[in-house]
């Protein structure tokens, strides 16, 4: 029998509004993956890697939003080219999956098209962040701003704001609007490679729409499976 061909890493990413479900659908995806012995990393952006992760400190902290989304979107694109440079481009060489909570869409959508910092600074500190490490495939989750800005307060109420220092979560309503409607304009400017998906449902049926997305797009996931 002749061994089959190696198969190639996949970066997928998780984009979309606050409290609609991201973190919690890519445990779920890590672990579909690891149950089909596909190698497959988690990480999040800010962050994944410690210099990423000061970053997001200090800017989820609130301690950059006097500097403007302008500088925030700079401090995001430094985080983000160590968090390519040491942690997704050594995975996927090495063959692992890597599944990131947001990526460079977010910087498009909170300080692009909602923040108003320029399209051209943003294309340019796109290209010199990612250095060529696109995605091949993201999931935008969508939900209506009202249930996703209801989930936020509860878990405000539920003291989890202090313990991630997360500013942008307490924004206003009007303002979760505009974020959503950002980022169902980047899935439709970007429709080869982002597919929207309603979060307003079961997670266990949300991570089954996920994953049937995942077997359109990735043949080797259905001969794996074969």
């Amino acid at each position: 029998m002749l061994d089959r061909a190696p198969r190639r890493s996949r970066f997928i990413t998780f984009e979309g509004g606050e409290g609609v479900g991201k973190s919690t659908q890519v445990k779920r995806l890590i672990a579909a993956l690891g149950r089909r012995e596909i190698p497959a990393i988690r990480t999040r952006e800010p962050g994944g890697t410690p210099n990423a992760e000061a970053v997001r400190a200090f800017i989820l902290q609130g301690r950059s939003e006097q500097w403007g989304p302008g500088a925030e979107a700079v401090l995001f694109a430094a985080a983000r080219l160590d968090h390519v440079n040491h942690l997704i481009a050594p995975n996927l060489k090495s063959g692992r999956w890597v599944i990131s909570d947001r990526f460079s869409d977010s910087t498009r959508a909170y300080q692009g098209l909602t923040g108003g910092v320029d399209v051209k600074l943003i294309d340019a500190l796109e290209v010199l962040a990612l250095n060529g490490n696109k995605p091949d495939l993201t999931i935008v989750l969508d939900m209506d701003p009202e249930i996703a800005f209801r989930r936020v307060l509860e878990r405000e109420t539920e003291a989890s704001l202090a313990q991630t220092g997360d500013r942008f979560e307490k924004e206003d309503l009007d303002w979760h609007k505009r974020l959503r409607e950002a980022f169902l304009a980047i899935a439709r400017n970007n429709a080869d490679r982002c597919v929207v998906i309603p979060a307003n449902q079961a997670e266990d049926a949300l991570e089954q729409e996920i994953w049937d997305v995942l077997l359109r797009r990735f043949a080797e996931l259905t001969e794996r499976s074969a």
